[in-house]
């Protein structure tokens, strides 16, 4: 059940929809990061408005641009270590429509799903990047005192919190978040393997940026092949 419902996500990575998605969450995500360095540079440059001078060496006519250039390299250090957390989470935006893609090509005939709010998305995006955050800087300590088994607690809570997720999304757009949350307490160690299956890839760079939307199109086939059970 589960590597058939991956198998078949995978197969529809090439659909126009999938890569919008994937498109607009990385766009979204390099403009922030353009916007964070405009306003590093606005900052610079309210501060050094005014001559600086210091004494025995007079005015100070280079901070600016040593500022400047240190504020460059702050970004680009900044959009190593955020561009696949913040794209994941601006991506997790839009995989409504992953379900629904998902749905139109293997599950026709279902009746339509009000489409989930802006700001509603925003809430449960917000919320799980929250607790994803926190659960893993909790789990630097799990890693510190068992490192011979660092691996397989990064899997193992990784694969929790995204097939948590994941299975949510795609139940509560059928049957709302109380039976969706029933659902998946009764299929719990499934949807758990599912969400480590999913883990895995988040340890390779850019082949973790389709996480979000091969999770939300994997729970979706799951979610389908639970509820006929």
């Amino acid at each position: 059940m589960i590597l058939a419902s991956f198998f078949k996500a995978l197969s529809q990575l090439p659909d126009p929809r999938f890569r919008s998605v994937l498109w607009r969450g990385i766009g979204l995500t390099i403009a922030l990061l353009v916007a964070i360095y405009a306003l590093l540079l606005m900052l610079i440059e309210w501060l050094t408005a005014d001559p600086i001078v210091m004494p025995g060496v007079g005015e100070v006519t280079w901070l600016g641009d040593l500022l400047g250039w240190g504020s460059l390299g702050l970004v680009l250090v900044m959009s190593i270590f955020l561009m696949v957390p913040v794209a994941s989470a601006i991506t997790s935006l839009f995989l409504d429509e992953v379900a629904q893609a998902v749905e139109d090509k293997h599950f026709t005939g279902l009746p339509e799903v009000p489409r989930i709010s802006f700001w509603d998305g925003l809430r449960d995006t917000v919320n799980f990047l929250g607790v994803l955050i926190a659960a893993n800087i909790f789990a630097l300590i799990l890693y510190v005192i068992f490192p011979f088994a660092a691996i397989f607690i990064f899997y193992a809570l990784n694969g929790y919190l995204l097939g948590r997720e994941y299975f949510q999304l795609a139940a509560m757009r059928r049957i709302g978040r109380v039976k969706a949350k029933a659902l998946r307490k009764q299929h719990s160690a499934t949807i758990w393997l599912a969400g480590c299956l999913m883990a895995v890839p988040l340890t390779f760079p850019l082949i973790n940026l389709v996480i979000p939307i091969l999770g939300a199109a994997t729970f979706t086939h799951l979610y389908h092949a639970v509820s006929r059970d």
